[in-house]
């Protein structure tokens, strides 16, 4: 008797050891923490040069959706003021915001990622930032900040799509592209409001415009490039640069509010909160991944 009950506390204590090495633990895709990329050093260039820039906008802005959030009290509390839809956030001073410029021509070589894994929150109910940049390869993490249920429905053309939830404030998910992709739009089913765009590229040299609409593209070898300049409402612009060696050279671009306004990337319908009660993602059958 006292052989089995040793033996018995013997497979006992080996029990947690073997369910880790069985990957009982937490799933890096769903609800654990993706612990983002190591930094990485940056690459050396001989005499590096800088592209700035900034995306100005003429006419008249737009005036913005406002976005309906009393069924999400927790989203539309976080807002101070209406929340709007922003596909055309003009600036004071008079520039574009949420402009993703990039090197499109002109490297001669692959380029590793730098830093830390990019984020994209889902915070008031919006995707922060609305547009966001990854090197191709490159894990990047999908938090939601939300004590709502969300649900992230990436769909690509070249790489492959992923359709995942996230029900619970504080849950981050891991993912990555692997080939480069300008753009690849992001909606969730739930809150059909939700809108944002991921550009991926092969390399580190994009920017994405900000308040003061000005970008800064640095550590760029010394060369001849094609800068682009994508907004989700206008579409692209291009300008040919010469970066000198250890100098910087200025792209700027401009927008017009008489420019067409078809969008670049449309998306799917969005679900109606009023006519599905409770807040269930639908995903379609065709999903490239769930969770």
């Amino acid at each position: 008797m006292v052989t089995l009950c040793r033996r018995s506390l013997y497979l006992i204590a080996l029990l947690p050891i073997a369910l880790t090495a069985c990957g009982g633990g937490d799933d890096a895709g769903s609800a654990a923490a993706g612990g983002g990329a190591a930094d990485v050093a940056p690459v050396q260039i001989d005499n590096p040069g800088t592209i700035t820039g900034s995306v100005a906008f003429t006419g008249t802005a737009p005036t913005l959706e406002t976005i309906d959030m009393r069924d999400e009290p927790v989203c539309s509390d976080k807002h101070t003021e209406p929340p709007v839809q922003r596909t055309v956030v003009v600036n004071d001073n008079g520039t574009l915001s949420n402009v993703f410029v990039w090197v499109r021509e002109g490297l001669t070589q692959s380029y590793p990622a730098q830093g830390e894994a990019p984020v994209l929150d889902q915070d008031g109910c919006l995707y922060q930032p609305r547009v966001l940049g990854v090197v191709s390869g490159q894990p990047f993490e999908i938090h939601n900040s939300d004590a709502v249920l969300h649900n992230v429905n990436a769909q690509p053309d070249a790489n492959r799509g992923f359709n995942i939830s996230q029900p619970q404030e504080g849950m981050t998910s891991e993912r990555s592209f692997s080939t480069a992709e300008v753009m690849v739009p992001v909606q969730c089913d739930v809150h059909g409001w939700m809108t944002a765009y991921i550009g991926v590229v092969d390399h580190p040299y994009f920017a994405v415009t900000g308040g003061d609409g000005s970008f800064t593209i640095e550590n760029l070898p010394p060369g001849d490039y094609v800068v682009e300049a994508w907004h989700e409402q206008y579409g692209t612009q291009t300008a040919n640069v010469t970066v000198p060696p250890d100098g910087t050279v200025e792209a700027p671009f401009t927008y017009d509010a008489a420019a067409a306004r078809n969008a670049i990337v449309p998306l799917g319908t969005p679900i109606d909160l009023h006519d599905h009660g409770a807040h269930v993602a639908t995903v379609p059958t065709d999903a490239g991944d769930e969770e």
